[in-house]
């Protein structure tokens, strides 16, 4: 357990953090919200102990192990291979191994009869036993399971970890972190240089985590799934919801509608006595309800509603008006060097189409944009713009591309369009630069507030045709919300990569899929996409099991001799089955049993120690949580037992299937 106890943090007259405490428990999954410098950050490193505090600010239980991962990474100097560095977190077990190793060597030349031999075997036998317990022998499985669902290639194992990029990096980072299992995982922006295939393999494998785990995130749906929890920052203070971000929306809102009943209600009390006060206050016969009256407004506790904060408001300008076809695309390709990015595209968008580009990081995704954007010259084919067609881009690292010298509203000026100032400082002004604000130079803004300047310019000029890579970047979930609604009321073509799924399905019609160099179009949202990808790939391996079992095979001759030759080939499949996974199944079916076995007295044990009388009692409190540990490290024993063992089925029904 990890306890925040009455943390306070204020810059000037400003609360960053206004007496917030707060509790962590094993296996709270919990969502942590706000706007852009409500403190989110600052408080998941403070919890990591990255930040400094008083003592007995941050306190956390023996054994309770943190892991941190933070929004962005710094240059890897490391000379080793990315599987050596991912190895690396697993150091410890590593180091056993190698003692382990080392002690076997020299018990072969000690004197059996010394103290020294017995103390190395007893030392060498607790060294086993540990061992033992860790499943070892399944870290190299284990590694490369997670780098693969990260989107790691098999080639890049051998690859030094220094030649990644920084958001491969991140990905690095976050591997480490997943294969360490802290009992607590404090995640700062997992998804942000996640592709969408990457970020869904994350997903699941957090949503299967059994350890605490609380997560940053502006990606609704990522939240939705992997959280139970809700904590929200805002305006210096942390309010609790017990439950996933959409139970905390409604919630809030409720809340909020129950708030402004009260308000108003004592607001009304007030005047009402108020008016009484003053029109008896003069009259001796009224004096003792008069008093009365004001004492009772002295000792009234006033109820304070919470400001709101500041939200981006506006709409696109409507987009001129074009011919129907807005996009033809034919025979495109594209390469780098002797790598084909994609080729033979060919794809047509209609005015009003509004669609998603998706595809693993390194697919093309921006370089298919910037090519519709007339940024980047095809190799082979061609755009082809429709009548009175009108293009506007915002690209991934827009924002970095500002000129730092400038001031926010002379970077509106540079767009080019007869905007008069007060247009550009209403335009500013719909994105929170307000007042002088719009005097501040490029340099000294934030990266959420250079994402919203970048696109307050790229609105500036009407457009038919939108082209957005990444927009929702640096931008808290309030404000992709506003820009989501004003996406799904623009009434031109949109082409936008994203890989926040609640940001894109609430307005996109069509999905473009950049995968392995070709480029296909599908109708529908990206949820709808997923599930025609799931459904296909579930095809995919029916029809190989299906090949397998001799169900696609033909035998010439009568019907029946082909139902007997299936037969006879599905009995042979089962019996080869049955004699290479049998001992695999029924280790299966004993780890199973101990899991449901040991799940049920963790139950148990939580139930227990959930009860205030347990803590009174110093001794019972010791050894149910001493229980409890060893229950969990059991449970975690033949968790990893079922997954090796599941695995060599699955491995083995996979050879029956080739």
């Amino acid at each position: 357990m990890l306890s925040v106890n009455h943390l306070d943090v204020r810059y000037g007259d400003k609360y960053l953090f206004k007496d917030i405490s707060v509790q962590v428990h094993t296996g709270n999954r919990i969502g942590l919200v706000g706007v852009n410098g409500a403190g989110k950050s600052t408080l998941l490193k403070t919890m990591a102990g990255i930040t400094a505090t008083d003592d007995g600010v941050v306190n956390r239980s023996r054994h309770f192990t943190v892991g941190y991962l933070p929004q962005e990474s710094s240059a890897l100097l490391s000379q080793k291979t990315l599987y050596e560095e991912a190895e690396s977190a697993f150091a410890p077990l590593l180091a056993l191994q190698r003692e382990a190793d080392q002690l076997h060597e020299e018990l072969k030349t000690c004197d059996p009869a010394s103290d020294e031999f017995r103390e190395m075997l007893e030392r060498q036998g607790d060294i086993q036993h540990r061992l033992d317990g860790s499943d070892i022998y399944t870290v190299r499985a284990r590694i490369e399971k997670v780098l693969l669902g990260l989107g790691f290639s098999q080639q890049d194992l051998t690859a030094p970890a220094s030649s990644f990029s920084g958001g491969w990096l991140m990905r690095l980072m976050l591997a480490k972190m997943l294969l360490e299992a802290p009992s607590l995982l404090l995640l700062d922006e997992p998804t942000n240089h996640l592709d969408l295939q990457s970020l869904t393999w994350v997903e699941e494998f957090l949503r299967n985590h059994r350890g605490a785990m609380v997560i940053i995130s502006h990606d609704r749906t990522f939240l939705d799934r992997t959280t139970e929890m809700t904590w929200e920052l805002s305006l210096g203070r942390l309010t609790a919801y017990k439950g996933n971000y959409s139970y905390f929306v409604r919630e809030k809102e409720e809340r909020r509608t129950v708030e402004k009943a009260a308000y108003d209600n004592q607001q009304a009390k007030i005047r009402q006595t108020m008016r009484f006060v003053e029109r008896f206050r003069a009259k001796s016969t009224k004096a003792k309800q008069v008093q009365s009256r004001v004492k009772q407004m002295e000792k009234l506790e006033l109820i304070e509603l919470e400001d709101d904060e500041q939200q981006i408001r506006f709409t696109f300008p409507p987009a001129p008006s074009s011919g129907r076809d807005v996009l033809q695309v034919e025979g495109l390709a594209k390469s780098f060097g002797n790598r084909e990015v994609f080729g033979g595209v060919d794809l047509q968008l209609q005015r009003g189409d509004k669609a998603a580009v998706v595809g693993v990081n390194g697919a093309g995704k921006s370089t298919f944009l910037k090519i519709l954007a007339g940024l980047i010259a095809p190799d082979r084919g061609e755009v082809r713009l429709g009548a009175n067609v009108r293009r506007s881009y915002f690209g991934q690292h827009q924002a970095q591309e500002l000129s730092p010298q400038l001031s926010a509203l002379e970077t509106m000026a540079l767009v080019g369009e007869d905007l008069t100032v007060t247009r550009m400082r209403s335009l500013l002004g719909a994105f929170l630069f307000r007042g002088d604000e719009v005097e501040k130079k490029v340099a000294v803004l934030s990266g959420g507030e250079k994402s919203r300047l970048a696109l307050a310019r790229m609105i500036a000029t009407p457009a038919n045709l939108m082209l957005l890579d990444e927009p929702t970047n640096h931008l808290d979930m309030s404000s992709q919300e506003v820009l989501q609604e004003a996406m799904a009321q623009y009434d031109g073509t949109i082409v936008v990569v994203s890989h926040n799924r609640y940001f894109v399905d609430s307005f996109v019609n069509r999905v473009i899929e950049v995968k392995d160099g070709r480029i296909t179009l599908y109708e529908g949202n990206v949820s709808e996409y997923l599930v025609k990808q799931a459904e296909l790939g579930e095809e995919r391996e029916a029809s190989i099991a299906a090949a397998a079992r001799g169900e696609m095979a033909t035998v010439d001759g009568d019907p029946s001799s082909n139902r007997r030759e299936r037969k006879k080939q599905e009995a042979l499949l089962r019996q080869e089955r049955s004699r290479r996974a049998g001992p695999w199944l029924q280790k299966v079916k004993e780890a199973e049993a101990q899991v449901e076995k040991l799940e049920a007295e963790k139950d148990e044990l939580e139930a227990q120690m959930a009860d205030p009388d347990l803590y009174r009692d110093e001794k019972a409190w010791v050894a149910t949580s001493r229980a409890y540990e060893e229950c969990k490290r059991r449970l975690e024993r033949w968790y990893e037992r079922w997954e090796t063992a599941q695995g060599k089925v699955e491995e083995i029904d996979r050879d029956l299937c080739e």
